[in-house]
């Protein structure tokens, strides 16, 4: 973080961290306790270790460091991941399409286990198939990287789909309450208009706005290159989780908190991701917009199974990336080395 946004960071905070000077102390200063925190988050060290650097005891450390990140949710959320609107997704989608080729897509979906101590009396819950106790952080990410929604809590023991399904993000999806665009016809192709859609691995269910790969048994060239394209776009949700664990390496180790600080701690991490991928990270070049045209073909809202309608989807865009409107000229070269 720079020196620059630290200050924008400070004074966005300031008036919630600054406390009154009494007869008998002064007041840490804002300035102390965001540097105190931050200090944390972006090296992992105990609080036992925190106490030797800054001579402070260990439960007011605790204290700063949780009050903090409270109020960094608080205060920057709104600013830095606010609710996307139907322009946002627009603006989503024709990033994924000017980095990946993914036409329609607004987002990348996958869920990052984040070690932490064993809660008291929780059995398994918290007991992950990797063998470690957890909570999930379960994330909706663009083509830049940042975080456009999250769910953060879940048990280690349940599996994405099932966090999915239960989270506000996969409820408001299915209640088509994510102020999602109509669909439009994808570049070039005068056939039926596609939904927009979420990248996701094969642990999620597939539906008309959730695309996951073609199963790996007999798999031909157009199945191939459907996963391959998929790939493409889903990336950049692994990346996210590897820039936000490799800049905040409190998650190197696992969080010795209790389940509602160790949230509290996840959730500050995510905002300062943000908050430094758009005031640290050099802007982006302008994207192209994506051709309009009128929505016809598939409903917004199909009815029947929704893996029914999820399938119609998949085999729409698999036709699309082997038409000449939607092939990428090294596709074919891509998929000749994964074969089996």
């Amino acid at each position: 973080m720079s020196v620059a946004t630290f200050d924008i960071l400070l004074a966005s905070l300031r008036s919630g961290l600054a406390f009154q000077d009494t007869t008998m102390r002064r007041s840490i200063s804002p300035e102390e306790r965001l540097l105190l925190t931050l200090r944390f988050l972006a090296t992992g060290n105990s609080f036992a270790s925190l106490h030797y650097e800054y001579l402070l005891g260990i439960s007011t450390i605790s204290g700063i460091v949780c009050h903090t990140c409270q109020l960094i949710w608080q205060r920057l959320s709104e600013a830095v991941m606010p609710t996307p609107t139907a322009d946002d997704w627009l603006r989503i989608a024709d990033g994924f399409y000017q980095s990946s080729q993914f036409p329609n897509c607004i987002g990348a979906l996958d869920g990052k286990h984040i070690r932490v101590k064993k809660p008291p009396h929780s059995g398994s819950q918290s007991f992950n198939f990797k063998q470690y106790f957890s909570i999930v952080l379960l994330a909706l990410v663009d083509s830049n990287y940042r975080f456009i929604i999250v769910d953060i809590g879940a048990y280690g023991s349940t599996a994405d789909a099932r966090i999915f399904c239960s989270s506000r993000m996969g409820e408001r999806l299915r209640a088509n309450q994510l102020a999602l665009p109509e669909p439009r016809r994808l570049p070039g192709c005068s056939a039926s208009a596609a939904p927009f859609v979420i990248m996701a691995d094969e642990g999620f269910a597939l539906s008309p706005h959730v695309m996951r790969a073609f199963p790996r048994r007999d798999l031909d060239d157009r199945k191939r290159i459907f996963n391959y394209r998929l790939s493409r776009a889903r990336r950049y949700v692994e990346c996210a989780f590897g820039i936000l664990s490799n800049k905040w390496r409190v998650f190197m180790s696992s969080l010795q908190m209790s389940p509602q600080n160790a949230t509290l701690v996840i959730q500050a991490c995510v905002i300062l991701h943000n908050f430094t991928r758009i005031h640290d990270v050099p802007s982006e070049p302008e994207v192209a917009p994506f051709p309009t045209t009128t929505s016809v073909g598939l409903d917004h809202n199909p009815q029947g199974r929704p893996g029914s309608a999820g399938l119609a989807v998949r085999e729409l865009f698999a036709d699309y990336f082997i038409s000449p409107e939607g092939a990428l000229s090294w596709q074919l070269n891509s998929i000749r080395g994964t074969r089996r």
